[in-house]
């Protein structure tokens, strides 16, 4: 069996914490491939070791002096490695940084050397082989990554190395410089080593312990989710759950490679496992809780619209017009309501109205403003009876409206739309409903 095992900013912020990432390493000789961030914050008041690069390249792009802030990140470095006891200069590998830096090489170079340190770090540390990322990760000339020529030269490395650090985060671009992922990087960079590893695990450990049925912002102490379907996971987080990039779970997933969400702080905690499907059944009929306020309805009327072939396709022809995705499309026989984003409609909302109105004659257009939409998201629900009725009683007991609802044809998934203002409370109501009262 074979890990590979990624670990966040947090868990890697300074020596005490690299430290409990050693004995995490050493407690399971399965935990073979090592994916490291760069050090995050070692306190609320404190600055990410990349924030601090990024700032640097800068004063350097515009000819300011900044080598001060470099030494400043270069401590923080040195802090690390005399916390650990380690006999390792980086010396040589600043001055290369402050030569690329002067030479203006790009700000995805300045943010990477983060993961690059770190990595070499915790390497020495482990005493373990350093992979360097832009050794064999590749994006193509659009600045995708190139997965194919990735994973044929990774694995390759990897069947020459029984255990090795590979920082995450970045790699090499088509034009021969430093590329960087354009967000959940590190995420991203543990799941394509997991995939040409053929890992069996991929732990992803950071300082929580896996996924919250709720935001905790909302929710005082909200329960983990233990398990978790790609689906949910998927559904969750497009209604702006804090998960993972949907680009880190695609190189696993398609392998049918389980990730693990682990506490570096809490080891013993199982957290959350994603994977393809499960038998195992849910200790609540719902998975999660995830919404998103912001949203604005337009309502369509016109009688027979139902028989009127093309209509949906017209009224919807003008969104992409005006380019504005749309949400959510509920309809009746007379009536259809596009949500969309607020932000991004109010500036055409005029032309919209204006382009309906022509490509379909409706009898009344009505605009509704400062929605929010609830994603209550569970593969329970399927076998679970009366769903529906327990979250309209539930929000109905809050005293929240509800204006509108969309039932998936999966039933893995019921969107609700309420008033910006009964955001919180229709959460805390459905929480309460499915969760709170079965613990």
């Amino acid at each position: 069996m074979r890990k590979v095992v990624k670990f966040g900013g947090s868990s890697l912020a300074n020596a005490a914490q690299f430290k409990k990432v050693g004995e995490i390493i050493r407690a399971d000789q399965t935990r073979r491939y090592v994916v490291p961030s760069a050090p995050g914050k070692r306190h609320i008041n404190d600055t990410k070791v990349t924030d601090m690069l990024y700032h640097c390249y800068e004063l350097a792009e515009k000819g300011k002096k900044f080598l001060p802030l470099l030494n400043e990140i270069k401590a923080r470095y040195e802090e690390i490695i005399d916390g650990l006891q380690l006999e390792l200069s980086l010396d040589k590998e600043f001055e290369v940084i402050a030569e690329q830096f002067l030479k203006k090489a790009g700000r995805d170079y300045a943010a990477s050397r983060g993961e690059y340190l770190n990595g070499i770090v915790m390497s020495s540390y482990l005493g373990i082989t350093f992979i360097d990322a832009a050794e064999v990760i590749f994006f193509d000339k659009q600045g995708n990554l190139d997965l194919t020529r990735t994973e044929d030269v990774l694995a390759k490395r990897l069947e020459n190395a029984n255990r090795a650090v590979i920082p995450g985060f970045y790699g090499m671009g088509a034009d021969g410089k430093i590329h960087t992922f354009s967000r959940g990087g590190s995420d991203i960079t543990g799941s394509i080593v997991a995939k040409a590893a053929k890992a069996d695990m991929y732990e992803n450990w950071t300082d929580v312990s896996g996924f919250l049925i709720a935001d905790p912002r909302i929710i005082h102490n909200p329960q983990p989710i233990e398990t978790i379907t790609y689906r949910e996971l998927r559904e969750l987080s497009y209604m702006g759950a804090t998960v993972l990039h949907e680009d880190a779970i695609f190189p696993v997933r398609k392998d049918g490679i389980p990730i693990n969400i682990r506490n570096t702080n809490a080891p013993q905690d199982p957290g959350t496992m994603i994977v393809e499907s499960t038998c195992r059944q849910s200790k609540y009929t719902i998975t999660g809780i995830a919404g998103k306020k912001g949203f604005a309805s337009v309502h369509i009327e016109k009688e027979m619209m139902n028989a009127e072939i093309g209509f949906g396709r017209k009224v919807l022809q003008i969104f992409e017009d005006n380019e504005i995705p749309f949400e959510h499309m509920p309809s009746s026989i007379d009536t259809m309501t596009v949500l969309v984003d607020q932000s991004v409609f109010e500036e055409k909302e005029q032309a919209v109205i204006s382009g309906i109105q022509r490509a379909v004659q409706p009898d009344h257009i009505q605009l509704e403003s400062d929605f929010a939409l609830l994603a209550v998201v569970g593969r329970g629900m399927a076998r679970a009876r009366g769903t529906a009725g327990r979250i309209f009683s539930a929000l109905a007991h809050a005293n929240v409206n509800v204006k509108m609802i969309d039932l998936g044809s999966s039933e893995l998934n019921i969107i609700i739309g309420v008033k910006n203002e009964e955001f919180e409370t229709a959460i805390q109501a459905i929480y309460d409903i499915f969760v709170k009262t079965q613990i």
